[in-house]
């Protein structure tokens, strides 16, 4: 079956649109650390209910979300692109892969950091 693209503004959107979501189904279905992070954001957000947010919270709290879970995706990309490419230990490989998973510590120290500022002025 050969790719065939849709060159019509609206039904190429919405394909678009379907790509994405599906990607994001099995990317939260199959990625055991995907599936943390999510139930990390809804538990979070529940919080957040709880606690009354104001707009400014609930801003840096959904970016904090968004952040980790997109960086996560990129991550799992890399390394199933990599995985693909050289199923073998290869040093290179390993290298590749250990950088894309430094780029997700960046994005989780950076939401931990947001997270402490939002929730401990709730609890003191």
């Amino acid at each position: 079956m050969a790719f065939q693209k849709d060159n019509t503004f609206i039904t190429g959107r919405f394909k678009s649109v379907g790509f994405a979501v599906k990607g994001a189904i099995k990317l939260i279905t199959t990625e055991h650390s995907v599936m943390v992070q999510s139930s990390l954001g809804v538990i979070l957000t529940i919080a957040g209910f709880i606690l009354g947010f104001n707009q400014t919270e609930w801003l840096f709290q959904t970016f904090a979300i968004g952040l980790v879970l997109s960086i996560e995706g990129l991550n799992t990309a890399v390394e199933k692109i990599a995985d693909f490419i050289h199923p073998d230990y290869h040093e290179r490989i390993g290298f590749i892969k250990d950088i894309a998973a430094g780029a997700v510590s960046f994005a989780a120290l950076t939401a931990i950091i947001i997270g402490l500022i939002i929730y401990v002025p709730h609890f003191i």
